[in-house]
């Protein structure tokens, strides 16, 4: 059989693709990562906008695997600034030579399965040609952005861009007319961030989000020190929560306590640092619609005592669909931001957008003059960033084509029909719904496991069996049916108005939680990998 260049190729540099490179630096194998960026990082070197924070704890976002790593590195803030998390993840590269297994400004374009070799060929945009036995994906969730489907959009004469593409070289805007087109995640901290530096600050919204407080604080040295005595127990907590987080769901039912008590239950939640007014809720917040409408109000009535304008406040509280049931952005002093006197919400519902002009925005009533235009529109998010890549598998049918209508997988770290390939933190995982390097390092190393499984038996073939892959699906839908996130029109659910998709199988991600998705991946290695092909 014709020697392939290498074992494993990655692809990515984020979060996942480099621990992968770490397991697989330590399997002794040759191996290759491929990053389209100039450096390591992926959502932390991309996203460069004013404000991008992450919202997990920080002690609970880094890697566990380095009890040297673990002590070595000291967090500035519980909620880690962008800035930080990318020099963090340039020093995990940095500590463990890893850099030399990177080639960076490189975009993988194809990827096809050739069986005389039993492994792909990969091209890129530079013309590389790479051949290698087993093909892994560390490309994002939310790594594909998308701007509005506008007329104009590329007319405008001034500074205009998408978040994930911000200027390298931050943007002054001092006295400068700024629009924000949309309100998620992204849209809130940015406009939190900017409010008060720029000269006028024009918001205008597509749909409201509910948002809740960060509560972010620095950390101290001996806050530092005390978590560092902690880290065993901080990530055996995370283990055994059904999301990664330090949050688990309180066992009450919501209409088993008594109102007073319930409203101060709440008023702790809202106070306290994190998701924990999220994930930490009633058990039944989050899948029974009566005690989530409950809770709704509460935090409605938070916006309404925050925002001056009870009319803004009316604009900013959501009407479509309950609290949690799409994901909570976490703020600092967004609802404040619109108490200044610089700050004007446009309700897109109300006075929708026709179009980018070179000098601003027109639309339905009135044409706005602006010096910056920035989008925070989102992304074609868990399947978009496949979708840029020319994947051939068995058959020559296409990634693309198989999941037409919707993602088929199985465990969301394997395709049938795509021999040879992982995609680590794909489709239908149980990482993408958990705090996300707790179920990267969850994944991550049970690919590696299997890996070596492969290996140590001189296995050069492996394809997930179809009848697994329905049975995965099953189990989506069954956790998607559960809850009432998966009822809702979200980036969870595949929707994205920017988008021509309407995927038939609605839910991207695998919502049973850790605990249930790791259980499903024990007994695949206990059982002897009884859903794969292997010869």
């Amino acid at each position: 059989m014709k020697n392939l260049d290498y074992d494993a190729i990655v692809i990515g540099a984020g979060v996942c693709g480099i621990y992968q490179a770490y397991k697989l630096q330590q399997m002794g194998k040759r191996f290759l990562l491929l990053e389209q960026g100039s450096d390591v990082g992926g959502t932390w070197y991309w996203n460069r906008y004013p404000g991008c924070r992450f919202d997990s704890e920080s002690e609970t976002y880094g890697y566990s695997f380095s009890k040297e790593l673990l002590k070595e590195w000291n967090w500035t803030e519980h909620f880690s600034p962008r800035e930080e998390t990318e020099k963090y993840l340039q020093f995990v590269v940095k500590k463990f030579d890893l850099r030399q297994h990177m080639v960076f400004d490189r975009r993988l374009e194809s990827a096809i399965w050739k069986p005389e070799i039993s492994g792909w060929e990969l091209t890129t945009n530079e013309g590389d040609t790479f051949t290698t036995r087993f093909l892994l994906t560390a490309i994002g969730l939310l790594s594909s952005p998308t701007l509005p489907r506008y007329k104009g959009v590329e007319k405008f004469k001034s500074l205009s861009f998408h978040t994930f593409n911000a200027p390298r070289e931050p943007v002054d805007f001092s006295g400068k007319n700024v629009a924000v087109i949309g309100t998620g995640a992204t849209g809130v901290q940015l406009i939190s961030e900017i409010a008060n530096k720029v000269g006028s600050l024009t918001i205008f919204q597509r749909r409201p989000n509910w948002c809740a407080p960060l509560h972010n604080s620095r950390i101290t040295s001996k806050e530092m020190n005390d978590i560092k005595n902690r880290y065993e127990e901080i990530f055996s907590l995370c283990g055994k929560t059904p999301s990664g987080f330090y949050h688990d769901v309180d066992p009450r039912k919501t209409f088993d306590v008594a109102p007073e008590d319930r409203e101060a239950f709440w008023e702790k939640l809202y106070s306290s640092p994190g998701f924990g007014v999220w994930l930490g809720n009633f058990k039944d917040m989050l899948v029974n619609s009566e005690a989530n409408a409950e809770f709704t109000k509460f935090v409605a009535q938070k916006i309404r005592q925050r925002v001056n304008d009870p009319k803004v406040a009316e604009k900013l509280i959501p009407k479509d669909h309950g609290f949690g049931t799409r994901r909570v952005p976490m703020e600092t002093g967004y609802y404040e931001a619109f108490n200044q006197d610089n700050v004007k919400l446009i309700d897109i519902g109300e006075n929708p957008i026709e179009y980018i002009t070179e000098t601003g925005i027109q639309t339905k009533d009135i044409h706005y003059p602006f010096d910056i235009i920035i989008y925070a529109t989102g992304f074609d998010a868990v399947t978009g960033a496949f979708d840029k890549i020319n994947i051939v598998g068995e058959n020559k049918q296409t990634l693309r084509e198989k999941w037409a209508d919707g993602p088929q997988t199985h465990f969301g770290l394997s395709v049938s029909g795509f021999p040879n390939m992982l995609t680590l933190a794909g489709p239908q995982s149980g990482s993408v719904a958990t705090n996300f390097p707790r179920g990267i390092e969850e994944a991550v190393n049970w690919c590696s496991q299997m890996l070596e499984h492969l290996f140590d038996n001189n296995i050069h073939y492996f394809n997930p069996r179809e009848e697994a892959e329905s049975f995965w699906g099953d189990q989506v839908r069954e956790m998607s049916e559960r809850i009432l996130f998966g009822k809702e029109q979200s980036w969870f659910t595949g929707y994205n108005s920017n988008v021509d998709r309407n995927y038939r199988h609605k839910c991207l991600i695998y919502a049973g939680g850790q605990i249930r998705f790791r259980k499903f991946l024990t007994e695949e290695v206990s059982n002897g990998y009884p859903g794969f092909i292997m010869r």
